[in-house]
This record gives structure tokens, C-alpha cells and sequence, in this order.
């Protein structure tokens, strides 16, 4: 899970075709266990009389038995994953869905439509569908294999089926939601304890994606200000003979900072802004996931409860006493692989991330100290030969 973090889903570069994305998804640790590999790439706007909208081509290479083919080419609006997204949900509610995008963007950040908006969208959807690649039983759901294979009037004629037999579970245990009164008499610990963590967790990665939206937009008007700080110095430098040659050198030291400016903040708005947003997302689809794992273990608490106060039915009771029992289990465990698999996922993408953060500053700083030390010098050694000329009689 370690390698794939590194160098498949949690990847900022993406592919930009069938045959470079297999060179780039192959990692060490199990070259030969990766069957599927899956890229999101060419956007394309559509515009109607309802409607203004972009679709995705979604490329599939496979070498699993139960595609009819080694390779897919379809187009996908973002309406397409939420379905699917939502279906996972449905087959496998205590199962962690990786989070999509946001319909709609944080104001400020970038216009809807836009080519950076596009391209963040992209990139997240592609995402979307790695993690889902990457997981050991969400990649063998069928709707996620239909989503990758069906053209688009079969994916259409496939939605307005209706749900499956794991959909309706699904549908269940939401259900159970309001006949669940009071919190969970019997949640073990471990379940207390991934609840405490994600309420810390949830917190802390708010806190820490509102701070770096401000310090991104505050960068963004620094950077403004210094395209306008540079050109200054060099109108200034026409009137002033004697000053001209260091403020045109103070002008080029701007914009060069200025440049490396530029650079620090793609850095910002491609690799640390979307994972901790996407992990803002994680936290809310963490908090759903144990809240229905403790409405089904609510609904066997009150089946339990239910068979102590009756003196008739107790072998109909009991019989459905055990199959919640198996079903409380299975999410159970289901729950608890996906956790530590999410946890190491997050921690590895973390420690990427804000150690690109930290080779990103200090590149940034190594380049500007260079830039106005370089001035400097030449400004100390035009000063050392004018004192010469001074003395010379």
C-alpha cells in the first residue's frame, strides 16, 4: 500500500496516455499484482439549450479475466461518478469511498469552466478512480466495471435499473437510522476510539486547510503586488543616470523572485491545497462510515432487546438475532481493514506532501537569497571601483 500511495493514486503528475501511464504506475514492491490501470485525461465541453457541461475520457488497460477486453475508451460527465460513487456507497456502506470533487468551487479560488478548474477537476477525478482501482474489493464491483466499460447509452440504460440486492441493504441500514434511539450500548472500543480520532482529525485538517487557502491567497496578492513593484524601478531608472544601473539590477532581482513567486504557488494549488482539501472530504465520508456501522449494531441491540421482553417468537427472534450478529461482524471487519489501510494511505500522503512543501520553501528562499546576493556583490564591487577612480590624482 506504501508504494502505491507513493507512485499511483497520490501521485500529483498524472499520465497523459494509455502507454506512459503503465510506465509510471509500475512500482517495486509487486510489479506483477497491478492488473488495472485506469487514466482520466482529454476534457471536452459540451453546450445545449439546458445545459453547459465537460466530459472525461476514462481509459481502461486491463489484463483481468472478467473484462470482455484489454482496453476501454468511454467519456464520463461528473454526474457519471457521483452515480457510481454513490452506488459503492450503497453495495458497501462500511467500506471507505474515496471522496470526489465538489460540484461547485471555493469562490475566489478559481472561475467554474475555467482551464485551471478543468484540470484540478481532472486530476481529482483520475483520483477518484485509482483509489477505487487501488482497493481490494471496491475493484471487483460491478458497477465500477460497467462504469469503466459501458458506452454511454448502456451506462444510461444501466442507471434507471433498479438497485441490486447489496443497494437495498444498503438502503437498510439507513433505514435503521430512525428507528435507532440513543447511542450504541454495545460499540467495542476499538470503534470509540476511531470515532475520537476522527473528531481530533477532522478538526485539525479544517483548520489546516482554511490556513492554507488564506496563506495561498495572501501569496496570490503578494505576487500581484511585486509584478507591479519591478517595472517601478526600471521607469524610475530613466530619470535618474547615476542610479540607473541599481535600479534596473533591483528591478531584475523582482522579477526574478517574482517568477520563483509563481512557481511556490502552482506548487501550493497542485499538491498541498487539493490532498488536504481531499482529506477534509475523507473526514466527513470517516465520520458517515462509523455512524452506519453503529446503525447496524444498533439494529441488533434493539433486536436484542426486543427478544428479552417478548415470551413468544423467540425462535423467529433468534434466528434473526444471528444473522445481524454475522452482518454486525462483517462490518466489523470490513471497517477495520479499510481503517488501517486509510490510515497508513493518509500518513504516507501526508509526509509526502508536506515534505514536497518543505523542498518547494526552500528552494524558493535558496533562489531569491541568491538572486539579490548576486546584486549585492556586483553592487560592492561597482562601489570598490569608483573609490579607486576617487583616489587615483
Amino acid at each position: 500500500d506504501t508504494s502505491l500511495a507513493e507512485v499511483n493514486s497520490f501521485s500529483p503528475s498524472m499520465p497523459i496516455s494509455p502507454s506512459s501511464m503503465i510506465n509510471q504506475y509500475k512500482f517495486e514492491d509487486e510489479p506483477e499484482l497491478r492488473d488495472l490501470f485506469i487514466t482520466v485525461d482529454d476534457p471536452e465541453s459540451h453546450i445545449t439549450a439546458i445545459e453547459t457541461f465537460i466530459t472525461y475520457r476514462v481509459v481502461t488497460k486491463t489484463s483481468r479475466g472478467e473484462f470482455d477486453s484489454s482496453e476501454y475508451e468511454v467519456r464520463r460527465r461528473y454526474q457519471d461518478f457521483l452515480w457510481l460513487k454513490s452506488r459503492l456507497e450503497e453495495a458497501h456502506p462500511t467500506l471507505i469511498i474515496p471522496p470526489l470533487p465538489e460540484k461547485f468551487i471555493m469562490k475566489g479560488m478559481v472561475e467554474r469552466f475555467s482551464d485551471e478548474f478543468i484540470e484540478t477537476r481532472r486530476k481529482a477525478l483520475h483520483k477518484f478512480l485509482n483509489r477505487i482501482a487501488d482497493h481490494p474489493t471496491l475493484t471487483f464491483n460491478e458497477d465500477f466495471k460497467i462504469f469503466l466499460t459501458a458506452q454511454a447509452w448502456e451506462l444510461s440504460s444501466h442507471k434507471k435499473q433498479g438497485p441490486g440486492l447489496l443497494s437495498r441493504m444498503g438502503q437498510t441500514v439507513r433505514a435503521v437510522a430512525s428507528s435507532v434511539r440513543g447511542g450504541v450500548k454495545n460499540r467495542p472500543e476499538t470503534f470509540t476510539e476511531m470515532n475520537d480520532y476522527m473528531e481530533t482529525f477532522s478538526h485539525k485538517i479544517n483548520v489546516l486547510d482554511k490556513i492554507a487557502h488564506r496563506i495561498y491567497k495572501e501569496e496570490r496578492e503578494y505576487f500581484n503586488e511585486m509584478k507591479e513593484y519591478g517595472p517601478i524601478h526600471t521607469l524610475w531608472s530613466a530619470s535618474e543616470e547615476d542610479l540607473a544601473d541599481s535600479l534596473k539590477g533591483v528591478a531584475s532581482c523582482i522579477d526574478k523572485c517574482c517568477k520563483a513567486t509563481e512557481k511556490r504557488m502552482a506548487g501550493l494549488s497542485e499538491n498541498l491545497l487539493p490532498i488536504l482539501h481531499e482529506y477534509v472530504l475523507y473526514s466527513e465520508i470517516l465520520m458517515g462510515v462509523l455512524k452506519r456501522r453503529d446503525q447496524i449494531q444498533g439494529e441488533l441491540d434493539s433486536k436484542v432487546d426486543a427478544l428479552a421482553n417478548r415470551k413468544t417468537e423467540k425462535d423467529l427472534f433468534s434466528e434473526e438475532i444471528g444473522k445481524l450478529e454475522d452482518k454486525v461482524e462483517c462490518a466489523n471487519n470490513a471497517l477495520k481493514a479499510d481503517w488501517d489501510r486509510w490510515k497508513q494511505n493518509m500518513q504516507c500522503d501526508m509526509r509526502s506532501t508536506f515534505s514536497n512543501v518543505a523542498e518547494d520553501n526552500l528552494r524558493y528562499y535558496e533562489e531569491c537569497l541568491a538572486t539579490w546576493e548576486s546584486f549585492l556583490a556586483s553592487q560592492t564591487v561597482d562601489l570598490h571601483v569608483e573609490e579607486d577612480s576617487e583616489d587615483r590624482p
